[in-house]
């Protein structure tokens, strides 16, 4: 099971490379918000994200190719506004790039296989496993619900 949000990009079809992708395709598969967060690495507005009160348990994926990023068990209650994981489902689902823009220096995340914005990595989560906190984009996730849960 999917969220209600789906969007043409996972067709197995569309993404089986996505680095064949053009932004003329990529802008035609994601809507306006999702193509602003993912290809421009823009941010949704703070508590209004869909999965911000996701808790069943499932796996989150890139919602512009589908690739496997973070597990409900790593999900917790950060506070700040966006969904919030302390680690990936590995550490080949994402890529780390520093970002200097808007006066400050942060890491920010990219879908390892197809290089969208996903959101971006703090070292301010001590109350974790890791101490990180992968402030994410609702909309640049999809949630997948575990069938056996």
């Amino acid at each position: 099971m999917t969220d209600q949000h789906d969007s043409p990009a996972h067709d197995a079809d569309a993404v089986s490379d996505p680095a064949t992708v053009t932004e003329p395709q990529w802008r035609q598969r994601l809507d306006p918000i999702e193509y602003a967060v993912l290809r421009e690495a823009a941010t949704e507005r703070p508590w209004t994200g869909e999965l911000l009160d996701e808790h069943r348990v499932g796996v989150y994926r890139c919602r512009a190719c589908g690739a496997e990023l973070f597990t409900s068990t790593t999900k917790f209650e950060s506070g700040c506004g966006w969904p919030s994981f302390y680690d990936p489902r590995d550490t080949d689902a994402v890529t780390l790039v520093r970002d200097d823009s808007h006066g400050m220096v942060r890491t920010e995340v990219r879908c390892a296989k197809c290089g969208s914005h996903l959101g971006h990595v703090f070292e301010d989560a001590p109350q974790t496993p890791t101490g990180q906190r992968y402030c994410m984009n609702s909309v640049a996730l999809t949630f997948e619900a575990d069938s056996e849960a």
